[in-house]
């Protein structure tokens, strides 16, 4: 085997067991910043020895005894708590099961979800910290996500690692009447992980490859567990709808193809049905939320697969529930976009006027609407040069393109 084909299956597991295997270890460990550091250890021996080697028959299994390696030799340089002995003999045990055998380890995702959802930490980084170490995503990819600085990300993940472990944190699953509290964190974890999957549509990007189809699988533990929780399943419910058109997002040719465009005969029905089943079940909760009502607008938008319309007003209507209670700068925009197309495009063009420019002059969805309702109306300058904005500001490079098109229309 090649240097590079060890190297991509090194990847590949980095991509595929990263939350797993961390999580294993913090659990045992106690000490989630320890356990990262240890893993980041046992990868770069992989990426050293296996080219030399040979790549093991279980390399999650061989992951995890040098990263248990890692964690032991560091305790033994440093005063030995009663905690860290007990420790070290748990995963001692655990590590020699699990190297001889093909079983897979316990996956321990879904109580570090809960843990870092600690009420103790602060709350404005209860979900980068999931995203992080639950779900692989690295904090430049974070900032990015909640337009602050990499640099001012990892400090705040840093010190909240740290705040775990000096404030004894207890790495079990809470009890169920501590969940509630903790589980908002949890699915806006969940669903800024399925955005960030969802945004790479050339499916290119090796930090994000699997990263939607893992927060499906996040979602629907999170359902398992807590069946009779609304928005748990609003969100499950929203990330189907979206995943039932998601290889309609380009065509063969690689060109992006925009929702009112896609070939609607071609959506996965087998997932529409099963968001359908987890929105009705939501309802009988009768606890509308946020995810509740953007799985809402996705099931009208579905509802093309049968009748081959959409109905905007219906849309524009649920945006106007949605902005009432989460007023995210994407809920204001989808809702002058759904208005524009119910009511006309100078009603949707007024609400988009009423954002402030500070919140959106980054919002490449802002400009791209902005442009595309400018180039309706006919002034074909200001719609140039909206869509030289969202050009800009836009990274994928199909809807660039897609974008560049229109603009040359104008």
């Amino acid at each position: 085997m090649s240097d590079m084909q060890t190297r991509q299956i090194i990847e590949q597991t980095a991509r595929e067991s990263y939350g797993r295997l961390v999580a294993f270890l913090a659990v045992r460990w106690r000490d989630l910043a320890a356990a990262e550091d240890a893993l980041a250890d046992a990868f770069l021996a992989a990426l050293e020895k296996w080219p030399v080697t040979g790549v093991p028959d279980t390399p999650e299994a061989w992951l995890l005894t040098a990263a248990r390696r890692r964690l032991i030799d560091g305790t033994r340089h440093t005063r030995v708590e009663a905690g860290a002995k007990q420790a070290l003999i748990t995963m001692a045990e655990d590590a020699q099961q699990w190297a001889g055998t093909e079983t897979s380890f316990p996956d321990e995702r879904l109580k570090m979800l809960f843990i870092c959802s600690h009420p103790g930490i602060d709350p404005a980084v209860r979900t980068p910290l999931i995203l992080q170490s639950v779900l692989g995503l690295d904090a430049a990819r974070i900032a990015s996500a909640f337009v602050v600085k990499p640099a001012t990300m990892g400090q705040r993940l840093t010190r909240a690692k740290a705040k775990l472990k000096s404030d004894g944190i207890r790495f079990d699953l809470p009890g169920k009447d501590e969940w509630p509290e903790r589980l908002d964190a949890v699915l806006e974890a969940i669903y800024a992980a399925y955005g960030s999957g969802w945004d790479d549509i050339a499916g290119i990007d090796p930090r994000r490859k699997g990263l939607a189809e893992e927060a499906i699988f996040m979602g629907r533990l999170i359902v398992r567990f807590m069946p009779d929780e609304p928005e748990a399943l609003g969100l499950l419910a929203l990330m189907l709808h979206c995943e039932a058109r998601h290889h309609l997002r380009r065509e063969e040719a690689g060109g992006y193809v925009p929702l009112s465009e896609q070939d609607h005969s071609r959506w996965s029905i087998e997932m529409i049905e099963e968001a359908e089943h987890c929105l009705r079940t939501a309802a009988q909760g009768k606890r509308i939320g946020r995810f509740q009502l953007e799985a809402a607008i996705q099931s009208v938008h579905a509802q093309r697969a049968w009748t081959s319309r959409t109905e905007w007003e219906e849309i524009a209507l649920l945006y106007e529930g949605l902005v009432g209670i989460a007023p995210t700068i994407g809920a204001i925009v989808g809702r002058a976009a759904a208005v524009a197309e119910a009511r006309g495009t100078e009603s949707g063009m007024a609400l988009l006027d009423e954002i402030p420019a500070e919140a959106v002059k980054s919002y490449q969805p802002y400009w791209a609407l902005r442009a595309h309702l400018f180039k309706k109306m006919k002034r074909f300058e200001e719609a140039r040069a909206a869509y030289s904005r969202a050009i800009g500001l836009c990274m994928d490079q199909s809807i660039r393109e897609f974008l560049e098109k229109q603009s040359v229309e104008c």
